[in-house]
């Protein structure tokens, strides 16, 4: 029979984490696009942080439902521009494949140009609806919940609401420069779980909501050597 004595001590994290969440102020830049050049123009032009707010910031809105489109340009293609193939080329982009928003930026107008160049009728057909370029203004909220071992952190996730796992996991790579997420960096520095802060790295932020990367997150975790059985 195992002692007290005898359980092996959870390994604590050399600094604590602490969950947080964000509310957003939604600004409307001077970029605006009524047809596919004037997309692409926009594109060019517009700030860093807009391209985030209609990738990665955009997933937010999509990821409490499963199907509809990964982020903000191909919704406008799709369903105001009334070009199908522009809106699915568009939704192919996997933003995942991008250490920065750089590259992001000139895949996005890449894919505007080819599809503009192999459809010159296209760009005389005008927008039902404008695309306004947007960017967002982050206010970082206070949560009160730390973890300092990995059961407490495990049981934060549990907790905690889907806005501030947007904040972590998501919106975190603007921050991180697309390298990496708050849970995963934590993880690796804090505790020494390189393979659990990979695996959270290749977990699929489009086919899952919110909950589902939730849910997906803690399986990996609690299949740690650290995590403490009950």
């Amino acid at each position: 029979m195992m002692t007290q004595e005898s359980i092996p001590a959870v390994p604590q994290a050399r600094t604590p984490f602490e969950f947080k969440s964000a509310a957003h102020l939604l600004f409307i830049e001077r970029q605006r696009a009524c047809n596919i050049d004037e997309l692409g123009e926009g594109l060019r032009s517009c700030s860093e942080e807009s391209i985030f707010q209609h990738t990665f910031r955009t997933l937010e809105e999509h990821h409490f439902i499963k199907e509809g489109f990964s982020n903000d340009f191909a919704q406008w293609a799709y369903m105001e521009l009334r070009e199908v193939g522009l809106g699915e080329r568009l939704a192919s982009l996997d933003v995942r494949e991008f250490t920065s928003l750089v590259t992001l930026r000139s895949r996005i107008i890449g894919i505007v140009e080819e599809f503009a160049s192999a459809n010159p009728k296209a760009r005389a057909r005008s927008a039902v609806v404008p695309f306004y370029f947007c960017s967002s203004r982050t206010i970082v909220l206070p949560m009160h919940r730390t973890a300092s071992n990995l059961d407490e952190f495990i049981d934060g996730l549990r907790m905690v609401s889907p806005h501030s796992l947007h904040y972590h996991f998501i919106e975190a790579r603007l921050r991180r420069k697309l390298e990496s997420n708050d849970f995963s960096i934590w993880l690796e520095r804090d505790l020494g779980l390189k393979r659990e802060a990979l695996l959270l790295n290749e977990i699929d932020i489009y086919t899952s909501t919110l909950e589902g990367v939730r849910r997906k997150i803690i399986q990996i975790l609690e299949n740690s050597p650290q995590h403490r059985r009950h």
